[in-house]
């Protein structure tokens, strides 16, 4: 099971870069960050920083969305990335929230998000791409023939945008940790990648959600109550197509009755006033709170569901202390015993 951070950038950019370098350090394999450039700065400018600072870690937005960017442009970013400093990025993708809605656009259509999984990924690889009319390469690019190095993640909570990540995706990126949710999204996406023909193990699963180590419970489901709100703008989007009473878990869903609007100017801050709604209940199961050994506990409950890697969502007051609790007692706990002699 491997382990990745997600952060926003914030100012100073150079803080993004140094907790991105001292999760390598622990053994984190991953750093992603917000891709909502109103709210936070550009992200593939922190990436190429990022990638000069560090040697093995991966890089890539949770999640970027095909209406801000052109596809062609975040491909053109990813495989200039790859060419840099190495096949070390990854595309998180989704229909998009917090950089359309800043903008009073909409999110993507499904048909729009699957399209961009294609032109990213092939593009990103080297490869030519169908885009409209036309069939478009980078020709400054290196083709990997069949291997990605860069892989597209689809981050869905719905019943329709699951079937499409198990039908096209390299991955699934699901953004909260309840156990119960989990493995009935993910069966949905391993249902779909085989009825699509597909190895349903060839799909990679990521879980991501804050997680805050230590022992004030109540303090550390004030700093991260922020998600609970976040998670309820595609939950709220689900109910409007599906309502409260479909195929979508109620575990879900219920807990957005008392949501009453949102305000992005507070979106991802600890702190939020907006996710008054939000209890408590949801926090503990939607994040990762506690101790060590609580954390430890979770993280074996979703590896046993099939999760490839778990991110942690740092946006509180206990970045460097959280992060480095997991490099010193969680990931160790986790990890296959080697032998020096046998």
């Amino acid at each position: 099971m491997d382990f990745g951070v997600v952060l926003q950038n914030t100012t100073p950019s150079a803080r993004v870069v140094e907790l991105a370098r001292q999760a390598e350090l622990g053994g984190f394999t991953h750093a992603w960050t917000f891709d909502s450039h109103l709210l936070w700065q550009e992200p593939y400018v922190v990436y190429s920083a990022i990638l000069a600072a560090t040697r093995r870690i991966v890089v890539g937005p949770m999640v970027t969305n095909p209406i801000t960017r052109d596809v062609t442009v975040t491909a053109s970013s990813l495989a200039t990335l790859n060419e840099m400093y190495g096949p070390r990025t990854i595309c998180g993708i989704g229909r998009g929230d917090s950089a359309v809605r800043t903008l009073a656009g909409r999110p993507s259509t499904l048909a729009t998000l699957r399209e961009s999984v294609s032109v990213i990924r092939e593009l990103a690889n080297g490869r030519p791409a169908r885009v409209g009319e036309r069939t478009v390469t980078f020709p400054w690019a290196v083709p990997t023939g069949d291997h990605d190095r860069t892989q597209v993640w689809v981050a869905a909570y719905g019943p329709k945008a699951l079937e499409l990540t198990g039908q096209v995706a390299d991955g699934y990126i699901l953004q909260l940790a309840d156990p119960d949710i989990a493995a009935w999204m993910i069966a949905s996406v391993r249902k779909a990648a085989a009825d699509a023909g597909r190895d349903p193990a060839s799909v990679k699963i990521c879980v991501a959600a804050p997680a805050y180590v230590g022992d004030d419970l109540e303090h550390a489901r004030d700093q991260c109550r922020w998600f609970g709100g976040m998670v309820g703008n595609h939950v709220a989007d689900i109910v409007e197509r599906y309502g409260s009473s479909g195929s979508v878990p109620a575990a879900l869903t219920d807990y957005i009755k008392g949501r009453q609007g949102y305000d992005y100017n507070e979106h991802g801050r600890a702190g939020n006033t907006h996710a008054d709604f939000v209890p408590d209940e949801v926090v503990d199961r939607f994040c990762v709170l506690g101790g060590v050994d609580a954390h430890i506990a979770r993280m074996r409950e979703l590896r046993a569901l099939g999760v490839d890697q778990f991110a942690l969502y740092l946006q509180h007051d206990a970045k460097e202390s959280t992060l480095w609790s997991y490099a010193d007692r969680v990931l160790p706990a986790l990890a296959d015993p080697v032998q020096a002699v046998s």
